[in-house]
């Protein structure tokens, strides 16, 4: 994997060990008007994921989930602050919450409610165990490159699931492969560590679906609900598309990143270096323009003005032109895909959006904690830490597969 630090040595360690060595908190997007009917919560949460404690705290409240608005996802083995919204009445049933394994640090009250992406970014402080030596030294000289050249805008291993397969996932929706994806979701066993996943994702790939629902863990509710329809004769397609929409589009966004991903990786190390054809980002506004002649627009990426995007494809996405375009086309078309294959319907359409090859770094520090080292470090909304501890560990990835050409349908017995 090349690095925009690819010069300087890396620090070397560990990370994530405990909950207590990756803490995110939410920069929010705007201050609450403290009226309105609205009830913004703000949480701390340690080892669970943002749908998890949603998904509680809506059973404790008696709220369809969909009524809780949420600005961004947040990691599970971590400790994490966000803020949700839920509608005014559940004021007085709060104290329900207090069995939940979550806490309540402050409320306030909005006009509106809290909606997707609504955070200016997030606060990070992260402890790399046992790094080299001279490690401090090392980051400061890393972090000064990346507020120079900036942070590469990649999603990463955690955007593709615990199997690394959620972008296959989405590539198979979006062909209608349906019984395929049936058993991608279920997992290959050889890759499952849980015991009685492992078993249940067996029995599947054998055709024998009563034993295979049976053992799934309870946790695994979408899966075993599928399972159930196949048994009951219902069609794949019936059973794929009977999946919370809110997961399906999970999986179209995971292959939306990974594609993003593959096209960031081949400009690399100069992912603020301009190409005629480049769409390119206005980092104030979040503006797009066709870079028509990038010698005379560099000096403005150089200044951190501006910045190459390249596409999370979608039906209505603008692509760019020349050999930026061209290279966006031709990776679609490696998978059997084009824009409008994301033209799906029934609230599964995905219209699209350009992304920044590159994002700013701000409020950099480091700090020596006996034999670890302490990072804290402020990143845009939708960027990823693991971006910047890539760069600073400089350990490569343990890689994921390409999406699976398409085949045959498996045959269940």
């Amino acid at each position: 994997m090349d690095w925009i630090s690819a010069d300087l040595p890396g620090i070397g360690g560990h990370y994530k060990f405990c909950p207590e060595d990756f803490f995110v908190e939410e920069i929010p997007l705007y201050p609450c008007s403290g009226r309105g009917e609205h009830l913004y919560l703000q949480l701390e949460k340690r080892n669970l994921t943002t749908h998890e404690i949603l998904h509680r705290i809506a059973e404790c409240l008696n709220l369809s989930e969909r009524e809780i608005g949420y600005a961004g996802l947040k990691d599970a083995k971590a400790i994490t602050r966000q803020w949700i919204s839920l509608p005014i009445h559940c004021e007085k049933n709060l104290y329900r919450l207090e069995e939940l394994p979550l806490k309540i640090l402050a409320t306030d009250r909005h006009d509106n409610k809290l909606r997707l992406g609504h955070l200016a970014g997030n606060r990070f402080r992260l402890r790399i165990r046992k790094p080299v030596a001279r490690a401090k030294q090392r980051a400061d000289l890393i972090f000064a490159r990346l507020q120079t050249r900036g942070v590469p805008n990649r999603f990463g291993e955690q955007r593709y699931g615990l199997l690394g397969n959620s972008h296959r996932l989405g590539q198979l929706l979006l062909c209608r492969q349906y019984l395929p994806f049936c058993h991608q979701l279920l997992g290959d066993p050889q890759k499952i560590v849980d015991p009685a996943w492992k078993q249940a994702a067996l029995l599947f790939h054998e055709g024998k679906l009563s034993a295979a629902a049976r053992q799934l863990p309870s946790r695994m509710r979408d899966e075993k609900r599928l399972i159930d329809m196949l048994e009951r004769g219902q069609s794949p397609q019936s059973a794929v598309l009977s999946l919370p929409k809110r997961l399906l589009r999970l999986y179209l966004s995971a292959l939306q990143s990974w594609l993003f991903d593959q096209l960031l990786q081949q400009r690399l190390p100069q992912l603020g270096q301009l190409q005629n054809g480049d769409l390119a980002l206005k980092h104030v506004n979040g503006a797009c323009f066709l870079v028509e002649d990038a010698a005379s627009e560099q000096l403005r990426a150089d200044r951190f003005e501006i910045s190459p995007t390249a596409p999370l494809f979608g039906s209505k996405i603008r692509l760019a032109e020349q050999s930026p375009g061209t290279n966006e086309l031709s990776l679609l078309k490696q998978f059997g895909l084009r824009p409008e294959s994301w033209k799906l319907g029934g609230g599964l359409t995905m219209s699209g959006e350009r992304r920044a090859l590159r994002v700013p770094i701000s409020a950099i520090s480091t700090s020596e904690i006996g034999c670890d080292l302490q990072l804290d470090f402020c990143l845009p909304r939708g960027s990823y830490a693991t971006s910047v501890l890539g760069e600073l560990i400089k350990q490569e990835a343990t890689g994921l597969n390409s999406p699976i050409p398409l085949v045959s349908e498996p045959h269940i017995p």
